[in-house]
């Protein structure tokens, strides 16, 4: 269970966490679009787990290691957004929502 500390630290990177992705869709996933779908912080606010929504989903895993290759110039853009909010950065790692995916299953199988 999150404590509101924790809910409105994750609200807060996940918002500038879509910035900085919005800012850097070009050369992070030319082509796709990149949401940032949920964030969930630790209890000392030094980790944040962020799930991120790629469409279209085709080379989503690429397109997520190529994320996971820039974290540290994420986190350092982060930094400079949330320095006066936070005093620790979190640690990100980053992982697939691929519920868009499963929702478009269920769609085709019930058209069937």
């Amino acid at each position: 269970m999150d404590s509101t500390r924790q809910k409105k630290v994750a609200r807060l990177i996940q918002k500038e966490l879509a910035e900085i992705m919005l800012h850097h869709s070009g050369e992070l996933a030319p082509g796709k679009m990149i949401s940032v779908t949920e964030v969930r912080v630790s209890p000392d606010l030094s980790f944040a787990k962020t799930w991120v929504s790629i469409f279209p989903s085709e080379k989503s895993s690429e397109i997520l290691i190529n994320i996971r290759s820039h974290v540290p110039r994420i986190r350092y853009e982060l930094g400079q957004k949330i320095r006066n909010q936070l005093r620790i950065i979190p640690e990100i790692a980053f992982f697939i929502d691929d519920s868009n995916d499963y929702i478009d299953n269920i769609s085709n199988l019930l058209k069937e």
